[in-house]
């Protein structure tokens, strides 16, 4: 099944809708309204009813949650889904989830060789091999398809990544990556917005990524549940801007597998219901491989097999700070 949220205008303002994206149907199912609606036809009181789909569909974190459970549920809520669903034209999607926290990794190997040798022009570093790296990002600008993306204007190079977002179900410490895709409640696609030129000057603080990703990440335009995925292995993938095919890709050519990236997060640390793990960006998913940046106005599609298309349109105005430190005297001797 596939799963995301739309926004839903009320007396409160903007509400998030957890829906079933039915892609066949060219629809979207409200599925706390479906699943309702489905319990009070199978003789729940409609307060009942309502207490119950409340509580399974509130919050989309939450509900992944549930598991199995979620997804019996929705199997229900299908039952009366033409009382409860919307054209999937007419949908003002957000981002699919918010994870409670947001790691990215770096594990294709085509990736890594064009982004340091092309790039770069270095070898890359010998601990990329030695263990499943990942940074974490902020879940504060998180966005979905058809939003607008802001073009900061501390940039000249923003630049797009072609990811696969796990989104984990079930939580847990120390897994074993035999295990890893039973905590695993499906896929999204995840884009690790980048600013190159502002990357390059944050990296040598040794703190990671700081505004150079975290004005904007991308995660839509569902999440689609493993059932309907059966293998990752092969999926193909296409970047798109302005309807113009940049780049085409494959899931291949793994430094880490997907179940050894998802165990490695946990050791030592807990994941939560939610929680998405990037899996890098798939060869030739980025800009800065090809040597093409976007400009405002741009619109980016990003297309993964069997998922769907999170497509972003980039603000035609550049957006800047309202206030920017300036350097501060270097108390040691530059090196020559």
């Amino acid at each position: 099944m596939k799963f995301s949220r739309v926004a839903s205008q009320g007396l409160d303002g903007e509400t998030l809708r957890v829906v079933i994206v039915d892609t066949e149907g060219e629809r979207v199912v409200d599925a706390r309204k479906a699943y309702s609606l489905a319990l009070a036809r199978r003789g729940a009181t409609i307060e009942g009813a309502r207490r119950l789909a409340h509580a399974t569909f509130r919050d989309m974190t939450e509900a992944v949650g549930l598991g199995n459970l979620m997804l019996d549920a929705a199997e229900v809520a299908m039952t009366a889904a033409d009382d409860a669903s919307s054209p999937l034209v007419e949908a003002d999607f957000r981002a699919a989830i918010t994870p409670p926290v947001l790691r990215d990794s770096l594990t294709f190997n085509g990736h890594i060789k064009s982004f340091f040798g092309n790039v770069l022009k270095k070898t890359p570093a010998r601990e990329v091999y030695e263990r499943p790296g990942y940074f974490k990002g902020s879940t504060g600008t998180i966005l979905g398809t058809n939003q607008t993306v802001p073009y900061p204007s501390i940039t000249e190079k923003l630049d797009y990544e072609l990811e696969i977002g796990y989104v984990i179900g079930k939580s847990g410490r120390s897994i074993e990556p035999e295990n890893a895709f039973d905590h695993l409640f499906g896929i999204t696609i995840f884009n690790d917005w980048s600013l190159r030129d502002v990357q390059v000057l944050e990296s040598p603080i040794g703190m990671g990524a700081q505004h150079s990703k975290d004005f904007a990440y991308g995660i839509g335009p569902w999440i689609v549940t493993m059932d309907e995925i059966q293998s990752i292995i092969g999926l193909r993938g296409q970047v798109r801007v302005n309807g113009e095919v940049r780049s085409d890709t494959r899931v291949e050519d793994f430094i880490w597998t997907p179940q050894e990236t998802i165990a490695y997060a946990s050791q030592l640390d807990f994941l939560q219901s939610g929680d998405l793990i990037g899996s890098g960006t798939m060869a030739l998913g980025s800009g800065v491989e090809i040597s093409q940046f976007l400009n405002p106005g741009d619109v980016l599609e990003l297309e993964l097999e069997k998922v769907g298309v999170l497509r972003s349109p980039v603000s035609r105005e550049k957006e800047g700070p309202t206030w920017w430190p300036s350097p501060q005297p270097f108390p040691f001797e530059e090196e020559k």
